[in-house]
């Protein structure tokens, strides 16, 4: 077994780490870098202090370009940025995914929603790859591969392995993202069914907070 040295600091050494399973994915490379966990938030300070490999910066409002440079600024890891497709359509999709590459992106996130033609305009101006979420089975795959969609993202809560399983057996080489649940079974599970690359949610700051408080008190 090779050994992997490993420093931490005296300060830093407190991270979030993403579960360990997630090792045994693949990994999909961008530009180079291989890449199997994406830290899901928006939040700065945790991007900072955890271990994943990149961040997929997706968050329930319409995007905004401020939004998206201060992630990119920040983070000290690849960011693959949401830029709508669901209540945010059209010619702004376009307008921000081109913007998130100018600010440094390495890739863009579309919403499930997204038209193909959208997603078509995207990769037309776009040099970074297109990831187009996807919430089951029976969504068309080829429809979307035919637009332009480079990587596909699946969301599909508990039933994520299903589904990375369906996909994975039409279309054995595109590469997929899924998220991975909370523990290390179910991450194992979503990398067995096909998944390349594993999306991971971090506590909120607010239970790292408790837990940090509980401490100081005692």
């Amino acid at each position: 077994m090779t050994f992997t040295p490993e420093y931490n600091g005296n300060l830093r050494s407190n991270i979030i780490k993403v579960p360990e399973a997630v090792e045994k994915a693949s990994g999909i490379k961008v530009f180079g870098r291989t890449i199997r966990s994406f830290v899901f938030t928006t939040d700065v300070a945790i991007i900072r202090n955890c271990n994943a490999d990149a961040v997929i910066a997706i968050y329930p409002f319409t995007p905004q370009p401020v939004i998206s440079h201060a992630i990119t600024q920040a983070a000290d890891i690849p960011v693959f940025s949401g830029v709508g497709g669901g209540t945010t359509r059209g010619p702004r999709v376009v307008a921000l995914a081109v913007d998130a590459e100018q600010q440094g992106a390495m890739g863009v996130v579309v919403n499930a929603p997204t038209k193909n033609q959208v997603i078509t305009s995207i990769k037309q101006r776009l040099e970074i790859p297109v990831i187009v979420t996807v919430l089951n089975e029976r969504e068309d795959i080829q429809g979307r591969l035919d637009a332009g969609a480079d990587i596909i993202n699946v969301s599909a809560a508990s039933r994520t392995p299903e589904v990375v399983l369906e996909i994975r057996k039409k279309f054995p080489d595109i590469p997929i993202i899924a998220t991975g649940g909370p523990t290390n079974e179910s991450v194992k599970q979503t990398i067995d069914a096909g998944a390349n690359a594993i999306t991971f949610t971090p506590p909120t700051t607010a239970d790292l907070f408790k837990s940090m408080m509980t401490r100081y008190r005692e």
